[in-house]
């Protein structure tokens, strides 16, 4: 396959998928502040960018994987920005988890001949490191069939949702069952261990009925990084679409007071809180 993919951002999940595009013969170009991981991928093969104008300027596909949406403004904007450097015909991939009109800016800050999809990724850190993401796409349907090669390497399903942003609607969605999944296995786990019964003994149970689940199997391969922002994105997307949606509000505050340490203790058999927890709800 010959042609290159600019990756910009090269955390949990920029990296992996950094990879899985070098593994498939691309040409990977990539820009990151942080120089050790940098060179780490250079010795996979990629070029080092000093920039994200100069990671973009020979790109066909520009993906972009950093963590807030202020931090996409910055990397796509400026005379430094990915939309400096980017050329005609090429198309700018948004996959962090934003608010759609941080999508709509990018778009309409995009020079003519470059097109903009918001393409949000579900399956978090596991199915980068495997190249199995979910993507959950918005924007122009030809654009998309257009990169869809350049996604192969790195996800095992794209998802048209709709016009540019309908991607992070989706993902917005996603991450309104995703939270408060959580904390409902989290809880009843802790029930079951108080009321007696063995939890991995439970656990292996639940698989086998309807409530098994990819979240009750994986639970604690899952960071529990990130529920603060993307419940506060549900909120909003609820406020403005005049949704009440109190399964989110509860989440919001559950989530606070489980962390990945918890979680790791209820799931050997333990209390899901240790005797230095301090309730922050």
């Amino acid at each position: 396959m010959t042609a290159t993919v600019a990756v910009i951002g090269l955390g949990a999940m920029g990296l992996p998928i950094a990879r899985h595009l070098l593994a498939a013969g691309l040409t990977v170009t990539v820009r990151d502040l942080d120089v050790t991981v940098t060179e780490a991928v250079r010795g996979l093969g990629a070029r080092v960018s000093t920039s994200a104008a100069d990671a973009a300027k020979e790109a066909d596909a520009v993906a972009i994987f950093v963590p807030t949406d202020r931090d996409v403004l910055d990397v796509c904007l400026g005379q430094s920005g990915v939309l400096a450097g980017v050329r005609g015909g090429a198309v700018v991939l948004l996959c962090s988890s934003l608010r759609p009109e941080t999508c709509a800016k990018v778009a309409a800050a995009a020079p003519p001949g470059v097109d903009v999809l918001d393409a949000a990724l579900t399956g978090g850190v596991r199915g980068a490191e495997e190249g199995v993401v979910n993507l959950l796409v918005g924007g122009d349907a030809e654009v998309l069939d257009r990169v869809r090669p350049l996604l192969e390497p790195w996800t095992s399903a794209v998802h048209h949702l709709g016009p540019l942003g309908a991607g992070q609607v989706g993902k917005t969605a996603n991450n309104l069952v995703h939270w408060p999944q959580i904390c409902a296995i989290t809880e009843a786990l802790e029930l079951a261990r108080r009321g007696g019964v063995d939890v991995p003994v439970l656990r292996r149970a639940l698989m086998d009925g309807p409530t098994d689940s990819r979240t009750l199997r994986e639970l604690e391969q899952m960071r529990l990084t990130w529920h603060a922002k993307d419940l506060a994105n549900t909120a909003e997307l609820a406020n403005e679409v005049g949704l009440d949606i109190p399964i989110a509000r509860t989440a919001r505050q559950v989530m606070r007071g489980i962390t990945a340490a918890d979680v790791a203790r209820l799931l050997t058999g333990g209390p899901l809180h240790g005797p230095d927890h301090m309730e922050s709800r």
